[in-house]
């Protein structure tokens, strides 16, 4: 999901001042565009500005699977994405899907791991078990060590989670978290302006560190969750984190489309106009994804090396000159690859 904002001054039925990342006040839409696993497009959707992003993915797979006749679907998205409303509608649609889970969580679902191992993991450690599709009401029994098998039937009120310990990730997160410490601690010392700072807890208007919470951040760093209702005799857990990882290809497609295609800001002012540009974008997004599939050269690097490419006749007392261009070894293997069978 992105926002496309455009150059307008006064609202209409579609464009509407709404949430905007990057703040804006303008009048703009919401995208949803739908990819596969690699990235390629598959279809765009279009909604009004002040819409949540939330309610949107629903929509656009349902007309997905009618306009191609699919019946099973995997939807992976980030945690934002997906609400508790919108994985029980994708459930009942029967469609399965992986989406990331909050960490905050965390503490819950691996309650009997932390219980019966502390909060000791090992590198690329990955525990399966279940988390409650609301609240934090656990149908785990956490006396017993052994971590519970997922069942729609045994466990109605969970869904499938799946916990991964990585070392590199933690390194990562304790670098994040000791930022984070010490802009609190310059803050409680009014050395910085408080602002949302994390770690920072005001009582009786004297600001100091919040301890426990800081020991709770870092007795979780290194962990990456995933929910799912996709049952572990159909994907074991390491399928599910794979099939998480690969949401990149889609961080790149909306990189290329907003950046490389230049897909905003949007001058059209009709429904229909808006519509047009986004198909043309997502055609051109097509076009990027395959040309990069085939050579292996980013988008960007085969505009640059292919574009002076280009035959130039001048005329001379009536005889036409042609001069060609000067191809390089770079654009001659760009060349062959989409010449080959099969492209």
């Amino acid at each position: 999901m992105t926002t496309l904002y455009f150059e307008a001054e006064r609202e209409d039925d579609l464009r509407k001042v709404g949430y905007s990342k990057e703040r804006r006040v303008d009048p703009q839409v919401i995208v949803g565009l739908l990819v596969d696993r690699r990235g390629f497009p598959l279809r765009i959707g279009c909604w009004e500005g002040n819409k949540a992003e939330t309610t949107t993915i629903i929509p656009i797979v349902e007309a997905f699977q009618a306009a191609h006749g699919i019946e099973e679907l995997v939807i992976v998205a980030d945690a934002g994405m997906l609400s508790a409303t919108n994985l029980t509608a994708l459930d009942d649609a029967r469609l399965r899907f992986i989406v990331g889970a909050r960490t905050t969580r965390a503490p819950g679902d691996l309650e009997a791991h932390f219980r019966w191992a502390g909060d000791a993991f090992t590198d690329g450690q990955v525990i399966d078990t279940i988390t409650p599709r609301r609240g934090s009401r656990s149908e785990r029994d956490v006396s017993k060590r052994r971590e519970p098998v997922w069942d729609p039937v045994e466990y109605p009120g969970s869904w499938r989670a799946v916990w991964a310990y990585s070392k590199k990730r933690a390194a990562r997160d304790t670098q994040t978290l000791t930022a984070q410490a010490n802009r609190a601690r310059a803050v409680i010392a009014g050395e910085r302006r408080p602002k949302g700072t994390r770690f920072v807890t005001t009582h009786a208007g004297d600001a100091t560190l919040d301890e426990a919470s800081l020991a709770r951040a870092r007795s979780l760093v290194g962990l990456k969750g995933y929910v799912t209702n996709i049952p572990a005799r159909l994907m074991d857990a390491g399928e599910v984190v794979s099939s998480y990882h690969e949401l990149w290809h889609v961080e790149q497609s909306f990189r290329m489309s907003k950046h490389d295609l230049r897909a905003r800001p949007v001058f059209h002012h009709t429904h229909d106009a808006i519509e047009a540009h986004l198909t043309v974008v997502m055609a051109a997004l097509a076009v990027a994804r395959y040309l990069q599939d085939v050579t292996g050269i980013s988008i960007k690097r085969i505009i640059r090396t292919l574009k002076p490419l280009q035959d130039v006749t001048i005329n001379l007392n009536g005889h036409n000159i042609t001069a060609q261009p000067q191809i390089t070894p770079t654009a001659a293997s760009i060349l062959k690859s989409l010449q080959s069978p099969g492209h």
